[in-house]
């Protein structure tokens, strides 16, 4: 019964990545195209825990962690991008 409603969530996040895929390139705002990319890294994080339940396997949180830092990163260098125009910052000695 379990392994059923798991594999009916990782459709609904299969779903959820497509549209959120959608938004990214279809977005009418850069910073709809940020939520949508955070959203994808969110809903793949999820899927990996799900599949990982599903396989009976803890081989895959490592994988989870590393995703997160890298979508958390990435979500935070590309709103700068989009507020600031530039990601680093470097101070001229003027």
């Amino acid at each position: 019964m379990i392994e059923k409603i798991l594999l009916i969530a990782l459709a609904f996040f299969a779903i959820s990545i497509t549209i959120a895929l959608f938004r990214m390139i279809k977005g009418p705002t850069m910073p709809d195209r940020a939520i949508a990319l955070d959203m994808i890294g969110v809903n793949l994080l999820s899927s990996i825990a799900v599949i990982s339940m599903v396989l009976r396997t803890m081989a895959f949180l490592e994988a989870i962690l590393i995703l997160g830092i890298l979508a958390f990163i990435s979500t935070i260098a590309f709103s700068k991008y989009i507020e600031r125009g530039i990601i680093v910052e470097r101070k001229s000695d003027n």
